[in-house]
């Protein structure tokens, strides 16, 4: 596949408009308070939904922090594929899927050592001055690169964290413009992470495929064998409870497996009127289903929606490893996962969704809701 005009191997499909960089206004206002005030500049990321959502908010100190309804399900994948544990943790899977949409993935197989050299790698390259960061920026019309995503109008709020956007598996896929070279040995461990994440949600998939009936590479081969890389940064906020790092949305991929680079805390999850907050376990993985998994199943596992928040006082890393369909398939309800002849999303291109994607501000479910079929 050619490199596009427009920057990169997605282009053609659209990009996000250039907005100014949040870690530079976070640094600016470190060194004079006065710099953010909510009538300047931080004006376009001051959510006033913030205070009146309806939902309540799940903190660390909650009187019903011990209650299992707040704790995402756990499911250990050495015990998933030894036989003597397999059928009782995969159900453990199973429920995790069909009731909560995201668990947290311990035991997984992936060294520590590999882990904390992709989290320095990381960190280092967002501690870069702006100016090299951006040799790595995402160009007009584009989606690879650092910068911003889903930025559609000049009128919407924006959230407060800057990223950096990746294509890495299939390997032709990669566009090494947008690729760091600094660190020197970023490539090469995120090449390695990348390889090691990949087997880990194919893994997962195929456990997947088993509960729901199918054959075991049903869900992977011709669906989730394209992989990206979203690296996140959200820098501290002072009006943290007006801001966020992350509206709230529904991953449109297959499978994320999410890695917290750093111990601050943000991810929260939508689940019975309540944010729920994800408390990440040492050395685990938090993985979610997305969109394209809920159309391919038919509902059966639903994504769920999430948002992040920030700290007032520190700053948080993450990357997502997304797995979903490559580009070519057709993307809709399986045929072995229609109820009779009832499908309940419309099938379509995956270059006509990824268009749909980036053309669209983060607003929950709303791209989910447009693809259901009339009941």
């Amino acid at each position: 596949m050619a490199m596009a005009e427009n920057g990169g191997r997605l282009g053609g499909l659209g990009g996000s408009l250039k907005v100014a960089n949040v870690q530079a206004l976070a640094a600016a206002a470190a060194d004079d308070p006065n710099t953010l005030t909510r009538d300047r500049i931080l004006n376009r990321y001051i959510r006033p939904e913030m205070d009146v959502d309806g939902l309540v908010r799940v903190d660390d100190d909650d009187d019903d922090d011990d209650d299992d309804d707040d704790h995402i399900p756990i499911v250990d994948l050495q015990r998933l594929v030894d036989p003597n544990s397999s059928q009782e943790e995969a159900a453990k899977l199973k429920f995790a899927c069909e009731d909560w949409g995201f668990f947290q993935l311990v035991n997984h197989g992936v060294s520590e050592e590999l882990m904390e050299r992709v989290k320095a790698d990381v960190e280092g390259f967002f501690r870069l001055p702006l100016e090299a960061k951006e040799e790595c920026g995402q160009l007009p019309g584009g989606l690879e690169g650092y910068g911003q995503a889903f930025v559609v109008s000049e009128e919407q709020k924006l959230d407060w964290g800057d990223m950096l956007f990746l294509l890495s598996q299939p390997q032709s896929y990669k566009t090494l413009k947008f690729w760091p070279t600094s660190p020197t040995t970023f490539r090469q461990t995120l090449d390695r992470y990348s390889l090691e994440v990949r087997r880990v949600a194919h893994c997962v998939l195929g456990f997947m495929s088993r509960n729901l009936g199918l054959e075991p590479d049903r869900l992977v081969h011709g669906f989730m064998e394209f992989q990206s890389f979203r690296i996140n940064y959200y820098p501290p906020c002072p009006y943290t409870k007006n801001v966020l790092g992350i509206a709230p949305h529904s991953d449109a991929v297959g499978l994320t497996i999410l890695l917290h680079v750093n111990s601050v805390q943000g991810l929260q999850i939508s689940r019975n009127g309540r944010w729920i907050p994800v408390k990440p376990l040492p050395s685990a993985f938090v993985a979610n289903i997305g969109d394209i998994l809920e159309m391919l199943t038919n509902g059966k596992y639903k994504s769920i929606e999430h948002r992040v928040i920030v700290d007032p006082s520190k700053e948080r890393l993450s990357i997502a490893a997304f797995h979903t369909a490559s580009m070519g398939s057709v993307v809709g309800p399986l045929p072995e996962l229609v109820d009779g002849s009832k499908e309940y999303y419309r099938s379509l291109s995956m270059e006509d969704f990824m268009k749909l994607v980036v053309s669209s501000k983060l607003d929950g479910k709303g791209l989910m809701d447009r693809l259901k079929l009339n009941p």
